[in-house]
């Protein structure tokens, strides 16, 4: 269902389905990928590109859990905050980490059809070949993964970080 609230439209809904409970298999399949994807990379970094891209995919769920799991690693406010601003802002984010998310926003939006040449190769200059090999692998998890959540409808606030 669609409100309207001083002409910002938000939608009020249950979750459409719980595919978890559904189809097990899959989310099976997905934690296994998602378990190769992180192996050897930044917990840090991991969490700023799932945090983008859920952003990316308007992945409320994702959002809230992948800011929650950031805070619960010590990742601060201010970075948490200016991520979807992160080429602005100037200082808070290393050379590596701008170039995993300049190559998130690449991968999540394709808008022009392909990843531009620019973006794989500033990500290539600051990952050895199996890191950004799993850097691409974790950009598809989370891809997927938002596709899902979106989808079917999964709602922020439950989630709770594991300490």
């Amino acid at each position: 269902m669609t409100t309207t609230n001083a002409s910002h439209p938000t939608h009020t809904h249950a979750p459409r389905m719980l595919l978890h409970e559904v189809a097990p298999d899959v989310q099976k399949a997905m934690i296994g990928l998602e378990i190769a994807a992180r192996k050897d990379l930044d917990p840090t970094l991991i969490e700023l590109v799932k945090i983008r891209a859920s952003q990316l995919n308007h992945c409320s769920f994702c959002l809230d859990m992948h800011t929650k799991d950031a805070r619960r690693m010590g990742e601060s406010e201010e970075r948490i905050y200016l991520l979807s601003a992160w080429e602005e802002a100037v200082g808070l984010y290393t050379e590596k980490e701008q170039a995993a998310l300049a190559l998130t926003e690449a991968v999540t939006v394709l808008t022009d059809g392909f990843v531009p040449d620019a973006v794989y190769e500033r990500a290539a200059r600051s990952f050895e070949e199996p890191e950004l090999a799993r850097l691409i692998s974790l950009i598809v998890t989370i891809n997927a993964w938002n596709r899902i959540g979106v989808t079917t409808r999964l709602f922020p606030g439950a989630y709770k970080a594991h300490a």
